[in-house]
């Protein structure tokens, strides 16, 4: 398989298959274990970061299974950290991304569930991805469904989708060197066809600022049908490029009459750097609940849980410190993956 420039011949998902909208009933969740120490140099972050995983899915385990991936040898020290609830599968990782590196679960009316491979390649080879290359291959041969092959290389946290044929993504973490030396046009005909979708929105994005070239998921997500949720600074900051890009986003996806609701970032986190991840916006639909972040800015934090209980009225919505994803610049949405209900 090609590392960067991926134009070889693949399969891609076969007509009737469609990635369904996150808020339908799920089978189960998907999560992977942080172990690395090529990643984690710090073993007390590392610790640290692995408690928080293990909370995540205890909190979703309430709510639906979950499937914990991890070296066999992992497992002992899990079990201590995570309820009898989880299982815990042989399957090696490196890192806890699993909406990246996870499989991208398709749904076809008659021919039940398959994977649509994006071929995850570290962000663009920039960090260690031996194992969690293989994983979405892996849990679909556990699972006994056929895997098909994007054509791209990417992550899936890289797209928002609604469900109902509209897709919208930044193009700095698809149409970049590191993922698909392609031009956008196919880079847009492969992507649709991986989520069986008819409809792309894009919006311009930031390259080189972080390892995912500036994921969507972490800014907008859809709610609904031609909905969108985005988060956006109190006001626009001519100095920083995220809050430049997330207005420009924005405008995009208004001029494309998706309909917004839009919720601030915090004012006043708990943490302070400038590299933390502050998204209301990474949260996880699971079934029966919202799994959402607050970062210790009391107003902000009660706001963006009110905006969620509206948006998603028939849910419990749950609010956790997950800091050290954000440290690591994700959140919860990025650390699930969900499997469709059929």
């Amino acid at each position: 398989m090609a590392k960067s420039g991926y134009a070889a011949s693949y399969t891609g998902l076969p007509s009737g298959y469609k990635v369904p909208a996150e808020d339908l009933p799920h089978t189960r969740t998907f999560m992977q274990w942080p172990n690395n120490r090529k990643v984690y140099r710090d073993r007390i972050f590392l610790r640290m970061t692995q408690q928080t995983i293990a909370n995540i899915a205890n909190t979703i385990a309430e709510f639906e299974p979950v499937i914990m991936l991890a070296d066999k040898a992992e497992h002992g020290r899990i079990r201590k950290l995570v309820s009898d609830q989880i299982e815990l599968w042989d399957i090696p990782t490196e890192d806890l991304w699993c909406r990246d590196a996870g499989p991208l679960f398709a749904v076809h009316e008659t021919k039940g569930l398959a994977v649509s491979n994006l071929n995850f390649n570290g962000w663009g080879e920039k960090q260690v991805h031996t194992s969690d290359s293989q994983i979405a291959a892996l849990v679909a041969n556990r699972l006994g469904v056929p895997i098909y092959d994007s054509g791209l290389h990417g992550e899936a946290g890289g797209v928002e989708q609604d469900g109902h044929g509209t897709l919208v993504a930044h193009e700095s973490s698809w149409i970049i060197n590191n993922r698909n030396r392609l031009p956008k046009t196919e880079v847009e005909a492969r992507l649709l066809t991986a989520f069986g979708a008819s409809n792309m929105v894009w919006a311009k994005g930031v390259k080189g600022q972080d390892i995912t070239d500036y994921h969507i998921d972490s800014l907008a997500r859809f709610v609904g049908e031609n909905q969108i949720l985005i988060q956006l600074p109190e006001a626009p900051d001519s100095d920083d490029p995220w809050s430049i890009a997330a207005f420009e986003s924005y405008e995009t996806l208004q001029a494309a009459k998706l309909h917004m609701t839009v919720i601030h970032e915090p004012v006043r986190p708990r943490i302070k750097s400038y590299d933390f991840v502050a998204a209301y916006a990474n949260y996880y639909v699971c079934n029966g609940a919202v799994i959402a972040a607050e970062f210790g800015d009391t107003e902000t934090d009660a706001a963006a849980k009110v905006a969620l209980q509206k948006l998603y009225p028939d849910r419990e919505i749950i609010t956790m410190n997950v800091d050290s994803l954000g440290e690591l610049g994700g959140g919860i949405h990025c650390a699930t993956q969900q499997q469709p209900a059929i």
